[in-house]
């Protein structure tokens, strides 16, 4: 690709199979997108899978307007991924993810869930945001996605999956496994799970607030 190294294309190839090992995407499921300057953006190509995309997976596209600048066709989602990181600048990383236990969740039928059963949720995720369910690629739902992401680092959407954005892939990454967590103990619990003191969760936030857990 022009104007793009070798060495943050195989860094993005990497970034991919890493999200899948992590079975936080199964098969075609998901994508991930990566800032590459001002206005350039690395993503999955559309319908490849996680677990196996290589240089020929990648689609590089504009963060303006998310068209296609080299490559395969983009990911259904670059609406959102364009979005995010052009109001974004101080995110790199993109990740739409759909694990198990926060998929359940995103799918009952009320979305009055309190995520704070454990620290790390806000210390690293924070509040977490909803949007309805709107179709896969559509401009609603890369409107509704980008506009809930202005204030938060987590966004729900409803009986489809999870997306969350972070300074690098790691970051990201551990958002993902801990939210994933947080639902699993939630489920689990049959709605019994003892969430964090107000006071205490109001600690963790401020602290994330200064910095120590923002991403």
């Amino acid at each position: 690709m022009k104007g793009v190294s070798r060495k943050l294309v195989r860094e993005f190839v990497s970034a991919c199979r890493q999200v899948a090992g992590f079975h936080l995407v199964r098969c075609s499921s998901g994508n991930l997108s990566m800032r590459v300057d001002g206005d350039r953006l690395l993503v999955k190509a559309s319908r490849s899978w996680m677990a196996r995309v290589g240089p020929d997976d990648i689609s590089l596209c504009a963060i303006s307007d998310g068209s296609l600048l080299e490559g395969r066709k983009p990911s259904v989602e670059i609406g959102f991924h364009a979005g995010i990181l052009k109001a974004r600048p101080d995110v790199n990383v993109v990740l739409h993810f759909q694990t198990p236990c926060a998929t359940a969740l995103a799918c009952r039928r009320t979305a009055n869930i309190n995520y704070f059963v454990i620290p790390e949720i806000p210390f690293y995720v924070g509040q977490v945001a909803h949007v309805p369910y709107l179709p896969p690629g559509s401009k609603e739902l890369a409107r509704a996605v980008t506009q809930a992401m202005l204030a938060h680092d987590m966004v729900v959407m409803r009986n489809h999956g999870q997306v969350t954005v972070a300074r690098d892939v790691d970051h990201a990454v551990q958002n993902a496994v801990f939210f994933e967590l947080a639902c699993e103990i939630i489920l689990r619990s049959a709605d019994n799970a003892r969430s964090l003191p107000d006071d205490e969760v109001q600690a963790l936030l401020n602290l994330r607030k200064s910095g120590c857990g923002k991403v």
